[in-house]
């Protein structure tokens, strides 16, 4: 089985100066992940409870990017070890999942 690591991240917050987003992809790929993704939210809210939407006058870095893995149990774990490492408050979801090329 694979996992799914999912990162939900500010489309503002930087670390190591880069996107957050860049460094958790260019992480993954170091580890040896064979593809991640980044995906930008369109609308949403977090664990505040404020609601957020894309629009024309909105100031920029206040959506939701997801970053996103499938990866084997051991670098989904290494990855996670080096996100902590790093005490970054990012919050992620990781869950088992079926892959596949059909």
């Amino acid at each position: 089985m694979m996992n799914q690591l999912c990162f939900y991240v500010s489309e503002k917050q930087h670390h190591e100066g880069m996107m957050l987003y860049e460094w958790l992809l260019e992480e993954g790929k170091g580890m040896g992940g064979h593809g991640g993704s980044a995906f930008r939210a369109i609308a949403g809210f977090g664990r505040h409870g404020r609601l957020h939407e894309q629009t024309f006058f909105e100031l920029a870095g206040e959506l939701a990017v997801k970053v996103e893995f499938i990866l084997d149990d051991k670098t989904a774990d290494q990855l996670l070890q080096r996100v902590r490492a790093q005490n970054l408050n990012v919050f992620y979801v990781c869950s088992q999942v079926e892959s596949g090329i059909i």
